[in-house]
């Protein structure tokens, strides 16, 4: 009896396994991570003039993508394996709003230049883990910036692994074409045009200097066109001057043609009388 029933019992359970799928759980991909974005000023600081002048550099090339502080989820299927690169680019991605960058729906194109800014929060441990994390998931261009001791390191992709640079003053970056300078206090950015990258607001204030500037040339514009109205209206007062002083000297010298043609109609008729006689 009871071997019977081991026998009955497992296709009792096939066949309500056939009958009631098993249910699947639905992965969740977080947009936050739960960590900030900065830990100070000077760190946030940096962050964002990387981020808003990378923006400048390539506001006219639509399939450029850059984000800030976005988690970076390489695997499909797996919420664990993520990362929040302090900047990030990503060529060959349109622009647009996203709340996680999900490679798996970005054509399997991963960021190829990342940027990090330390601070003092940071652990060698995780450092070593991002540069980890970076050079298995396709990274070509990674740099590391430390604002504490101005120190920037940068790695490039060659035979498929993230290898160090050697010397970052005056590096060019192959992706981004920018040029990155050590000075004795801070890093600088160049773009290949010798544009340096700005903070909000140096913008500003170059945006505020170019409005005054155009609002002046707008003014002085203005002031020659008023002076070269003057002086067109000038000129055609004086044409219209000259043109009735031509006005009044043909009526002269038609009173004067007018005179001299009676004076000889009346010649006429006194001679007709006999009241004058030619000389």
């Amino acid at each position: 009896m009871l071997g019977n029933n081991a026998r009955i019992i497992p296709k009792l359970k096939t066949m309500v396994q056939e009958i009631i799928p098993p249910t699947t759980t639905e992965i969740i991909y977080p947009d936050s991570d739960g960590q900030p974005m900065a830990d100070n000023t000077k760190q946030f600081r940096l962050i964002v003039t990387i981020k808003e002048n990378l923006e400048l550099l390539y506001a006219d090339n639509p399939d450029v993508f850059i984000a800030g502080d976005l988690l970076w989820y390489p695997i499909q299927g797996d919420n664990k394996i993520r990362r929040a690169p302090d900047v990030m680019v990503v060529f060959g991605r349109p622009k647009g709003d996203r709340g996680s960058y999900k490679q798996w729906l970005e054509n399997q194109i991963s960021p190829q230049v990342v940027f990090e800014i330390l601070s003092p929060g940071n652990t060698l441990k995780e450092m070593g883990e991002k540069l980890e994390f970076y050079e298995d998931y396709g990274v070509e261009e990674y740099y590391l910036y430390d604002p504490d001791t101005n120190n920037l390191s940068g790695w490039l992709r060659e035979e498929n692994r993230l290898r160090s640079i050697k010397n970052m003053q005056g590096w060019v970056s192959p992706r981004l074409n920018i040029t990155f300078a050590l000075n004795q206090n801070n890093l600088e950015i160049f773009t290949l045009t010798g544009q340096k990258f700005l903070t909000y607001t140096e913008l500003g204030k170059l945006q505020q200097e170019a409005e005054q500037r155009a609002e002046l040339e707008y003014q002085r514009a203005e002031l020659e066109y008023q002076r070269a109205e003057l002086e067109y209206q000038r000129a055609e007062q004086a044409e219209g001057r000259e043109q009735m002083a031509v006005q009044l000297a043909r009526q002269e010298q038609q009173r004067a043609e007018q005179a001299e043609a009676r004076m000889r109609e009346l010649e006429a008729k006194l001679r007709e009388l006999g009241q004058i006689t030619d000389i």
